[in-house]
């Protein structure tokens, strides 16, 4: 039975094998280790108010370096409910995962704020404007009826072609320092393909889009 903390960018995740999953306060959740077959690992994200998240970027990223860390090899596949991630190392701490598909909603207004709806395999409402306002904006969209599974929020702004700056609350977290499939989500809310670079408060993540699908690439960290 063994628990580690781990962070990417601050955000900061449990590892857990083989016990009850108990939150650290300080933390944005737990990553549960179901099942773990050589290079293969099975996850459930546990967020911090309890509920499980379908997807996490950062999370799945934490959970395939742990895994390299036993297996001394440089690439790992994390399965995380009908979704699998494939992660590789590329230098040090410095992971690329394929997040697969992502799909673009059209725009949508609500009440009176305009964003496009994105999923990532997890939910995420992207808005283009000031990303200070995500204080306001996070917990109204969050739990707003329009989503009757709550979502995630970012609020972006495009500083130029292939670069851009968010914040962002997670659904049944807060705001985070970074997000790894927020970084997804408003890289494709606001591209259509190519590299994008996203800065968040707690660092930088890259995304490249190409014909619908996702890479991620980004650190991990124990604590």
């Amino acid at each position: 039975m063994t628990s580690s903390r781990w962070h990417a960018h601050g955000n900061v995740y449990l590892v857990v094998e083989g016990e009850e999953v108990t939150l650290d306060p300080d933390g944005d959740g737990a990553l549960e280790v179901l099942a773990v077959d050589g290079d293969e690992i099975r996850i459930a994200i546990v967020n911090t108010d309890g509920s499980l998240a379908e997807m996490s970027g950062n999370g799945t990223r934490i959970a395939a370096a742990w895994l390299m860390e036993r297996t001394g090899r440089s690439v790992a596949r994390v399965h995380v409910g009908p979704r699998v991630v494939e992660v590789h190392r590329v230098a040090g701490d410095l992971y690329e995962a394929d997040m697969g598909m992502v799909e673009v909603g059209a725009l949508a207004t609500v009440e009176g704020i305009e964003l496009t709806p994105v999923s990532v395999g997890n939910p995420h409402a992207v808005v283009v404007g000031d990303p200070d306002e995500i204080e306001r904006i996070g917990p109204l969209l969050e739990t707003h009826a329009h989503f009757p599974d709550r979502t995630n929020v970012q609020v972006v702004r495009v500083d130029a072609p292939g670069e851009v700056t968010a914040r962002v609350w997670e659904r049944g977290v807060g705001e985070t320092t970074a997000s790894g499939s927020s970084a997804v989500a408003v890289a494709a809310a606001t591209h259509a393909e190519g590299d994008v670079l996203v800065h968040f408060r707690g660092g930088d993540l890259r995304v490249r889009l190409n014909d619908g699908r996702a890479t991620l690439t980004g650190p991990a960290q124990p604590v």
